[in-house]
């Protein structure tokens, strides 16, 4: 009876439902640069049971030109942080949100309506 361990909610553990602290921060970096160059003009978030999206728009009231998308169903590690175009299709794909941010050149991305 000296070596019994005792646990408790096992099974509940808490999975991350929205972009933590530092994810956000490395999110609003960016697109405060990308506002000052004039490239972005708006934001929205979208949240979903699969995933959450930063949406980033051109104007206002257009749809989103990019999507910076947190998977929280992920099948591979590769796949848990994307970027997606406004057809929704995957343009690159990380485990590592900063590298994912960090690796893409945003100039020469072409905003096509």
């Amino acid at each position: 009876m000296k070596h019994l361990k005792l646990v408790i909610n096992n099974g509940n553990i808490k999975k991350d439902i929205f972009f933590n602290k530092s994810e956000l921060q490395i999110i609003l970096n960016l697109y405060a640069k990308m506002v000052s160059n004039g490239e972005w003009k708006d934001y929205g978030m979208n949240i979903s049971k699969k995933e959450i999206d930063f949406n980033v728009y051109h104007r206002a009231s257009d749809f989103p030109v990019y999507k910076i998308t947190k998977n929280l169903d992920a099948k591979n590690k590769n796949e848990k942080y994307l970027i997606k175009n406004s057809q929704n299709q995957i343009i690159k794909k990380s485990e590592g949100l900063k590298n994912l941010l960090n690796n893409i050149v945003w100039s020469k991305l072409k905003l096509v309506n």
